[in-house]
């Protein structure tokens, strides 16, 4: 990540906080863009220069385009985008409630498209190899019926993701868009479900283990090395591509 500049939005904590820290630890300079601005700022702080926090909601363009030109301004170029921020909450079609599908869609969804809408250009004017990085879920391709929104907001990131890789190709653009498929990793957004009441907690950590064929819960350090490497240019040849990080989540039928 020697000499890249990344923008991550979800950057307080979970998979995007752990993505921060890689991207810095391999030479790299990252903005920290979150609603939880005291963690990203205090995150931004214990890895030094090369890191700086900016409040964002990711459902607000304008927003978006006030953390591109922050990170351009602070680093002097943006070359990656890491789409993280997200969110999960129950709720099938019937009875699942309005609110949460909004909300989902707006932060899983549109917020991803907000951030490449207002990066690329950013991207463009920096002349070098760019990369676009975007969080799904083994849910976007393995559809589960308790979380309609979630499982909707990210394989619809699918399309997104594989039209901007074809534009950017076309327009011979050096900008790669991939995505990353994670299973249940043990993040905050895991916590919430672990820990909700429905069940033990030890209940509920075996039965999200046993979706997946590796039989347990993945960390998020797995996530971030395959964020890092699909944006550095060791993927260079590698653009529209779903990369699954769910121990075998996802081919199960």
């Amino acid at each position: 990540m020697d000499g890249k500049v990344a923008l991550v939005s979800g950057g307080a904590e979970g998979i995007g906080a752990t993505v921060g820290r890689m991207i810095v630890a391999e030479g790299g300079s990252v903005m920290l863009a979150d609603v939880q601005i005291d963690k990203a700022r205090a995150l931004a702080a214990e890895l030094g220069d090369r890191a700086e926090a900016i409040e964002l909601d990711v459902r607000d363009l304008d927003a978006w385009q006030r953390a591109v030109d922050a990170t351009v301004e602070r680093f002097g170029k943006l070359t990656v985008l890491c789409n993280i921020a997200g969110i999960s909450e129950p709720g099938n079609v019937p009875d699942g409630s309005l609110d949460v599908w909004q909300r989902t869609i707006d932060i899983n969804l549109n917020g991803p498209y907000y951030g490449c809408r207002a990066a690329i250009p950013a991207m463009e004017k920096s002349a070098e190899p760019c990369a676009i990085v975007n969080i799904g879920s083994m849910i976007a391709i393995r559809a589960a019926a308790f979380v309609a929104a979630y499982s909707a907001s990210k394989a619809g990131l699918i399309g997104l993701t594989r039209s901007i890789a074809l534009d950017c190709a076309e327009r011979g653009l050096p900008i790669r868009a991939n995505m990353v498929h994670p299973g249940a990793i043990r993040t905050p957004m895991y916590n919430r479900y672990k820990f909700s009441g429905a069940d033990t907690p030890e209940n509920i950590e075996t039965n999200f283990a046993a979706t997946h064929p590796m039989n347990r819960i993945g960390e998020p350090e797995e996530v971030a090395k395959a964020v890092v490497f699909l944006a550095s240019d060791d993927a260079s040849f590698t653009t529209g591509c779903d990369f699954t990080v769910d121990g075998g989540g996802s081919i199960r039928s």
